[in-house]
């Protein structure tokens, strides 16, 4: 019996003990989907520079979890091209992603680029994904519930038939996605000639308590960003820190539950931000604080069928031709407070200063896109001209604005701008980040790092000696 006891010991460990996470790697002559479907919790796949040209359905299912995701990404240095030359089949269809990283693949062709079909704890950043035939990145499954998305730093462009460049949740409360992130994304060319739709990202009725940030999205058929209400399933949406122009119909579309602040809009084809019913949501539950829009020919804020509460507060307004804002509907539920600039207004007659766009901004045009600079300049009206009782906490660069109410989406700095110039391209991450409406930390999401340890759940292992602690020591094997 002193023999066995040690053996069944060892044995039991050995059971316990959880796999060993192991890193894969992936070249143009290799089957990548088996290679993918051979994925356990914590494995990593590096994918090598190269065209990966694709013919049949191409499917991921993968499962991993929070202590170890799994991770399939570019090599460093490198460029993996996921192409598919036809348009019979989306690119890829992630019929499963629970707690899965995708990282600097370039998907390009197919119909839709991504389909999401189920998924949960799904990053994927660094991706580029174009010239599509359909949607670019679509999570849009009848029934399904989607959460804690992290979609980051992704380069969207030249789609065509419905064309968003992302589309998420269903129609009428369908399917939803929850306590997501959308940020620093590059979302672009979604006008072209065969595109019927064309929304940048659009989010659909019943989403809830996400988070839509530090995005750059131009050139679009349908509104730059489009929100529908979030129909009793959490918290307002955030939508925060964007920069839009060029956007087909209105910039910001939202019909209730949202809080839209801190964005700079340079034109749009209708109105700036307008918020009106759509589907089951009202104007309701609607913040509209320290936004900076210009308009040449249409109102820089639109709010219509009103029922609930909206409050219009320390926006930097400047519309041509067009009214500064506009409301109707249930009038009392609307505060206004705090804006300047230009224009008229309707359906209010306070809460709006006139200013001059000459001198309260380094040089801003209605042109309707850059280049221009829209930082207040030393001496504008914007300065402290605002609401404190709406001020936000940071600005359009995430700098604190310590209880300070310049009006517009930036705070003053004797410097000039700190942040980056208004243009193309993926906005480098901010200086920090609130907490806020919408039930997501607003700070950075942390991400499992190449190469990086995973730590396993499972039965304590205190007191089972050296011989535990050795099978708890698994090392991390390189294959090919």
């Amino acid at each position: 019996m002193r023999t066995v006891a040690p053996l069944l010991l060892a044995a039991a460990l050995a059971a316990a003990a959880p796999a060993a996470a192991d890193t894969f790697e992936a070249t143009p002559a290799d089957d990548l989907e088996q290679k993918i479907a051979t994925l356990r919790p914590g494995d990593e796949l590096i994918v090598h520079g190269g065209t990966y040209t694709l013919s049949g359905r191409f499917t991921v299912s993968l499962v991993g979890t929070a202590a170890a995701p799994i991770v399939i990404r570019a090599a460093d240095g490198e460029r993996p091209v996921i192409d598919r030359p036809n348009a019979d089949q989306n690119i890829w269809d992630l019929d499963r992603a629970d707690h899965v990283t995708l990282r600097g693949l370039e998907f390009r062709g197919g119909s839709a680029g991504l389909r999401i079909t189920a998924a949960d704890h799904l990053t994927i950043e660094g991706c580029e994904i174009h010239d599509t035939e359909d949607v670019a990145l679509r999570a849009n499954d009848g029934g399904a519930t989607y959460r804690n998305l992290v979609i980051r730093g992704n380069h969207i462009h030249d789609t065509s038939g419905t064309g968003e460049g992302m589309y998420l949740g269903c129609n009428d409360d369908g399917c939803r996605v929850l306590d997501s992130i959308i940020e620093r994304n590059w979302v672009h060319a979604t006008n072209g000639p065969g595109v019927s739709q064309g929304d940048g990202i659009e989010l659909k009725e019943g989403s809830a308590g996400n988070v839509i940030r530090d995005n750059v999205i131009h050139d679009t058929n349908y509104p730059c960003i489009l929100t529908y209400s979030a129909s009793g399933n959490g918290d307002a949406n955030v939508i925060e820190r964007n920069l839009m122009w060029g956007c087909g119909d209105h910039a910001i579309q939202s019909a209730a539950d949202a809080t839209i602040r801190n964005n700079i809009i340079l034109g749009s084809v209708a109105n700036g931000i307008a918020m009106q019913p759509h589907q089951a949501g009202t104007p309701s539950n609607l913040t509209v604080v320290h936004n900076t829009v210009l308009h040449a020919d249409h109102d820089a804020v639109r709010a219509s069928g009103i029922t609930g509460r909206v409050v219009i507060a320390n926006n930097a307004l400047y519309a041509q031709a067009g009214n500064a804002i506009a409301v109707a509907g249930d009038l009392g539920q609307v505060i206004v407070a705090g804006n300047r600039g230009v224009g008229a207004l309707a359906g209010v007659t306070t809460g709006f200063t006139v200013g001059a766009l000459a001198t309260d901004v380094e040089s801003g045009s209605y042109a309707g896109a850059p280049p221009m600079d829209l930082f207040p300049r030393a001496g504008s009206s914007l300065l402290a001209g605002g609401d404190v009782a709406y001020a936000a906490t940071d600005d359009y660069n995430g700098r604190a604005r310590n209880g300070v109410a310049d009006v517009g989406a930036y705070a003053f700095a004797p410097g000039g701008n700190p942040g980056p110039p208004i243009g193309p391209g993926i906005k480098p991450p901010t200086g920090s980040s609130s907490d806020g409406d919408g039930g997501v930390d607003g700070g950075d999401v942390s991400m499992t790092q190449p190469g990086g340890c995973c730590q396993t759940g499972g039965a304590p292992t205190s007191g089972l000696g050296l011989g535990a602690i050795a099978l708890a020591l698994l090392v991390r094997r390189r294959r090919r």
